[in-house]
């Protein structure tokens, strides 16, 4: 009975885990079973995002012994009430963009407009009329 528990296996370590940032940017420091830093941080396609520090993260392993290590992916927040499924929410700071299904868009924070504005397909003009009591 010794013998047989003391062949057994080595458990493997786990390809993921989360971690919580303790350098943030786009090369993370992360705090897991250690600390590990320098780590490059990966996202969707088109898509740009830096943790910020003691945000939960998700640690990807990979390579050979799971040398190689990533940060994936945060922990979401709180969806917004009556979110649906296929619907998007992208924020930072006080700043959100809204997208939802029936086409909506819903954008909270200052918006700058860099390029053409089109409305209804129409480049934007802006009013030139003066406006009432004013001379």
């Amino acid at each position: 009975m010794w013998l047989s528990r003391q062949m057994r296996p080595a458990a493997e370590e786990a390809s993921a885990e989360l971690g919580v940032t303790s350098i943030s940017g786009a090369s993370a420091g992360v705090v897991a079973k250690g600390e590990l830093r320098a780590l490059p941080v990966y996202g969707p396609g088109g898509y740009l995002w830096q943790p910020t520090a003691g945000q939960t993260v998700l640690v990807i392993k990979g390579g050979t012994g799971a040398q190689e290590c990533c940060v994936a992916g945060a922990k979401q927040a709180a969806a917004p009430a009556g979110m649906q499924p296929g619907e998007v929410y992208l924020y930072a700071g006080n700043g959100s963009i809204y997208l939802k299904n029936d086409g909506t868009v819903v954008l909270q924070g200052t918006v700058s407009v860099e390029g053409t504005l089109l409305v209804n397909g129409q480049e934007y003009q802006p009013s030139t009329c003066q406006t009432e009591g004013t001379t």
